[in-house]
């Protein structure tokens, strides 16, 4: 399972709603680190599809979610559990803390 592409119309339902934990990634297509990042989540998508929704939301595309949470810069990792966030992240990171960040906040791989 790939990313997920979120809205602001859509954010509700899939992040909020959702019955597994989210990792939301705020993003733009100027963001040189955010497209850096990219690749891992996908990778991290794929491998943690059980476990773990990640989706993207484009910051220019949904300006309204990105000010109600906050996001100053990009790119942000949040981490949405029952509707709540649960842990967040901002600036590039490699794949493996990004894994680490997940695991410590309670999303364990399958493997």
């Amino acid at each position: 399972m790939s990313t997920v592409k979120v809205t602001d119309d859509t954010f509700e339902q899939d992040v909020l709603k959702a019955d597994k934990p989210v990792l939301v990634d705020f993003w733009a297509e100027w963001c040189g680190p955010c497209k850096q990042i990219a690749p891992a989540l996908e990778q991290i998508a794929d491998e943690l599809a059980g476990q773990v929704t990640v989706a993207k939301l484009d910051i220019e595309e949904s300006p309204t979610t990105p000010s109600r949470y906050g996001v100053r810069g990009i790119p942000t990792m949040m981490l949405f559990k029952g509707g709540q966030m649960a842990s967040m992240k901002v600036g590039a990171m490699p794949k493996n803390k990004i894994l680490e960040w997940l695991s410590e906040a309670g999303v364990q791989s399958a493997a």
